[in-house]
């Protein structure tokens, strides 16, 4: 095949699925090549003597055949494809003669030119697949196929849908408050949306990238009349799905982390709506490890625990059980709660938590405004009216706070 290394390749999608394929070799390449061949649906035969953990924890989990010994003439039958990735030269010849010989199309990864196949580097962006080739340079290849994915995930490239998109709302989790940090899918639902209904903590950036055409609402400035605010925002997201629109309720941090998605979904599906649910990354893991907080950590803390302090201890209304929460050892991290902090201290204390447990403030974590104030049990409450903290916030009480360096600044 070697006189033919500078002929073009012709591409091709293969169909994989039920039909065998021969993977000689369980190094990196077969550990990057098989999750691919396993998602074709491959009927996956691996042959080799060793197996890097990754590859061998596949094979226990049955996604593949794997017979532990070297290649030997005759193990390509009856394949349809084969990657031949062993680190015996004399093997890798041997074996790509056998498949030469029975017609199974070959990659082999020591030898490009001596393959009958090439193995294009692939991606996947907003339901298409990528899949470039450039000779005999794979970093070019993968430079090319990383471009074009991202430019489909962040929606700078476009690809217009030709048949109908699935209708419906996508109730899509932000993150934090950076918009680097929304899911690839959150991203890509974003740029293909009709219609996006923002919540004031979401993402607000990314919402300036969006197409001209797109009908961007303010969730907080909905007109309520009659209605509550949730009912105000299940009326929108209804009424524009009906219309036949892809809308998007972008909202901040995780939808089911108190974001009241759930009752969104409900609202949805007593219409007879299709929902699809991106989770988001929660803020209440994200800004304190943006801080320099870990919630866990080996010998310090084996737990957290995330409560809603938006209903004082003293209320009524609260569901949480304060003095079981006091008598825990671990992290605890408040979230809607700088207005309530002072009696949600008092409550931990006067049920057995220690005054001088540490505790920080981290303000619009994640973000450009960034800002931690520390304090202990006995003085947070003064401290966060001393410096002016003000929603959104998260506040993190435990020995975690000081496991880590230093912190600089505010």
């Amino acid at each position: 095949m070697a006189e033919h290394a500078e002929v073009a390749a012709y591409p091709v999608g293969l169909r994989l699925a039920g039909r065998r394929v021969v993977v000689l070799g369980a190094g990196q390449v077969a550990q990057r090549r098989l999750p691919a061949l396993i998602a074709a649906g491959a009927d996956v035969l691996l042959v080799s003597p060793s197996a890097t953990p990754s590859v061998e924890a596949m094979a226990e989990a049955g996604e593949v055949r794997w017979e532990r010994r070297r290649y030997r003439d005759g193990d390509l039958d009856g394949a349809w494809y084969a990657l031949i990735s062993t680190d015996d030269p004399a093997a890798n010849d041997a074996a790509s003669a056998e498949a030469e010989a029975r017609r199974v199309w070959a990659v082999r990864s020591d030898d490009a030119a001596a393959a009958s196949a090439w193995t294009p580097a692939t991606g996947r962006g907003a339901g298409v697949t990528v899949a470039v080739l450039t000779g005999q340079d794979p970093r070019r290849s993968a430079a090319v196929r990383d471009a074009i994915v991202e430019g489909l995930r962040d929606g700078s490239l476009t690809a217009p849908h030709f048949r109908d998109r699935a209708k419906g709302v996508a109730l899509v989790g932000g993150g934090p408050g950076d918009p680097d940090l929304i899911t690839v899918r959150g991203r890509r639902l974003l740029a293909e949306a009709d219609v996006v209904i923002a919540d004031r903590l979401g993402p607000r950036d990314l919402l300036e990238e969006l197409p001209p055409h797109v009908e961007v609402i303010d969730a907080a400035k909905i007109p309520y009349g009659r209605f509550m605010a949730q009912e105000a925002i299940n009326s929108a997201l209804i009424e524009h799905a009906k219309a036949g629109k892809a809308v998007v309720r972008l909202k901040g941090g995780d939808p089911f982390v108190f974001g009241r998605g759930m009752e969104e979904v409900q609202a949805l599906a007593e219409h007879g709506i299709p929902c699809t649910v991106v989770p988001g990354i929660s803020s209440s893991i994200s800004v304190p490890g943006a801080a320099g907080i870990p919630v866990t950590h080996r010998g310090v803390a084996h737990e957290f625990t995330v409560v809603s302090g938006h209903v004082a201890p003293d209320d009524p209304r609260s569901l949480v059980d304060w003095e079981a929460i006091a008598r825990l050892r671990g992290t605890l991290v408040l979230l809607m709660s700088v207005e309530n902090i002072g009696a949600i201290a008092a409550a931990l204390m006067r049920h057995g938590r220690a005054a001088g447990t540490p505790v920080a403030v981290v303000q619009e974590g994640t973000t450009a405004a960034q800002r931690r104030v520390d304090a202990t049990l006995a003085t947070a409450g003064e401290r966060v009216k001393a410096e002016g903290i003000r929603p959104p916030a998260v506040i993190v009480i435990g020995d975690v706070v000081t496991s880590g360096p230093e912190p600089t600044g505010e």
